[in-house]
C-alpha cells in the first residue's frame, strides 16, 4: 500500500496486504501450531511455533498499532489477560500503582485479588482530579498510573496528557485502556502515554463474537518485555479469533459514528425523563469531564450510564424490562446492551472503594434504529 495515513484506510490496510499467494484481498487465517525449518536455526521469518509468532496474529499486531499510532503491537487472549501481562511485565513486587476508584471490575480484581498477593500496592483515586492524582503518587515506588477514560461505568474522564506530565516527572508510566474511546475517537499515545490497552472484545471486534485482548507502544524496550511476557506466559489469541478481531477492525471508523449518533439521542431522552435522576455522558456539556473530552476526543462515544429514582430494585427493574436493549453484559457490539453494574459487571467491587452506585445502569448503544432503541427504553422506564 501507500504511505496514506487515514484512519479509515489503515484500519483496512495495514498489516493486510493481499496474499502473495494467491491474491485473496482479506489475509488468510494460518490455523497452524509448527513450521517447516530449512535447517536447525533456520526459520522462514522467525515462524517456529505459534505461540511465539503467528502470521494472522502478526496481522493483528500491526493493524491495531497503527490505528494508535504506535510502533509495536501485542494480541491477546483476552483484555484481562493484556492487562496481567501488562502489570507483571513492567513492575516487581512491592511497586506501587495508582487506578482508578472506578476502574473496571475486572481490573480492579485483578489488582486487589490476585496481583496484592504477588506484593503489588495500589491506591484507587478519582483520576478526574489530577491534583489527587499528584497525592498518591508515592516518590520511589510508584511505578505506574492506570487510566481509564472514559471510565468504567461512571464516565469520569482524566485528563491524559495532565497525568502523563504527573507520572513522568515522578518516574512513572501511564497505561490507559483506551476500550471505551477506541483508537478512532482518542489517541492516548499522542497525548503523553506510554502504553495502551484493549479489550478487543468489545468495539474492536465489534460483533460480540470473539474475546481478545492487546497492547501497544512506540517504547522499544517496554514493546520487548510485553512481547517477552506474551510468550512465557502464553495468553495468546488463536488465529481464527485474531482474524474475526481483524474483520470488526474494518469498519470500526463507521460503526463509531454510529454508536455515537444513536448515543447522543438516548442521552437527549434520559436527560427529559423524569424517572431519570442522574445521566453520565461526557458529551453533555455539564458532564464535569465535558471540556476534557472535547479536547481529546474526537466524540463522546457510545457508552451511556444513568441513574433512576427508586434505588437498586427499580435499575433492576429498568434492566429487566428492556427488550432491544439485550441485558447482558460486555459492551462494544453492534447491538445495544443494558446492564446493573452493581449485580453484573462491578459486582466484584462491591464493599471496596471501587464499589459502584447501586441505581445506576449502564447501556452500550448499538447501531440499531434509533426509534426501535427510543422507544424501548421509554418502555422499560415506565
Amino acid at each position: 500500500m501507500t504511505d496514506a495515513q487515514g484512519f479509515e484506510t489503515l484500519a483496512i490496510h495495514a498489516g493486510q496486504a493481499a496474499d502473495a499467494a494467491t491474491g485473496a484481498v482479506v489475509p488468510p487465517i494460518y490455523q497452524v501450531s509448527t513450521y517447516l525449518q530449512d535447517a536447525v536455526g533456520e526459520t522462514r521469518g522467525g515462524h517456529d511455533y505459534s505461540r511465539t509468532i503467528n502470521p494472522t496474529r502478526t496481522a493483528l499486531e500491526t493493524c491495531i498499532a497503527s490505528l494508535e499510532g504506535a510502533a509495536f503491537g501485542s494480541a491477546f487472549a483476552s483484555g484481562m489477560a493484556a492487562a496481567d501481562t501488562v502489570l507483571r511485565a513492567l513492575l516487581a513486587p512491592g511497586d506501587h500503582v495508582v487506578m482508578p476508584n472506578d476502574v473496571y471490575g475486572g481490573t480492579f480484581r485483578l489488582v486487589d485479588k490476585v496481583l496484592s498477593r504477588w506484593g503489588l500496592d495500589y491506591t484507587a483515586v478519582t483520576l478526574s482530579d489530577t491534583a489527587a492524582v499528584a497525592a498518591a503518587v508515592r516518590p520511589g515506588s510508584t511505578r505506574l498510573i492506570w487510566v481509564e477514560t472514559p471510565s468504567n461505568p461512571l464516565l469520569h474522564i482524566a485528563d491524559i496528557a495532565a497525568i502523563a506530565r504527573i507520572a513522568h516527572d515522578a518516574g512513572s508510566l501511564v497505561v490507559v485502556d483506551n476500550t471505551f474511546a477506541t483508537p478512532y475517537l482518542q489517541q492516548p499515545l499522542a497525548l503523553g502515554a506510554d502504553v495502551v490497552l484493549h479489550s478487543t472484545t468489545k468495539y474492536l471486534g465489534g460483533h460480540s463474537d470473539v474475546v481478545g485482548g492487546a497492547v501497544v507502544t512506540s517504547d522499544e524496550a517496554i514493546a520487548e518485555r510485553i512481547s517477552f511476557h506474551q510468550n512465557a506466559m502464553g495468553s495468546i489469541p488463536g488465529p481464527f479469533d485474531c482474524w474475526l478481531v481483524l474483520r470488526g477492525i474494518r469498519t470500526l471508523a463507521v460503526r463509531m459514528e454510529r454508536h455515537c449518533d444513536n448515543a447522543e439521542r438516548v442521552v437527549e431522552l434520559l436527560a427529559g425523563h423524569p424517572k431519570v435522576t442522574t445521566v453520565l455522558y461526557p458529551g453533555l456539556p455539564g458532564h464535569l469531564g465535558h471540556e476534557i473530552a472535547s479536547r481529546q476526543m474526537r466524540r463522546a462515544g457510545g457508552m451511556v450510564s444513568f441513574a433512576v429514582a427508586g434505588g437498586a430494585s427499580a435499575a433492576i427493574e429498568v434492566c429487566n424490562r428492556a427488550s432491544v436493549f439485550t441485558l447482558g453484559e460486555s459492551l462494544g457490539g453492534v447491538e445495544s446492551l443494558i446492564e446493573h453494574p452493581a449485580e453484573m459487571t462491578h459486582h466484584s467491587t462491591t464493599g471496596s472503594e471501587a464499589e459502584v452506585p447501586d441505581d445506576l445502569i449502564r447501556l452500550s448503544v448499538g447501531i440499531e434504529s434509533i426509534d426501535d432503541l427510543l422507544g424501548d427504553l421509554r418502555h422499560a422506564l415506565g
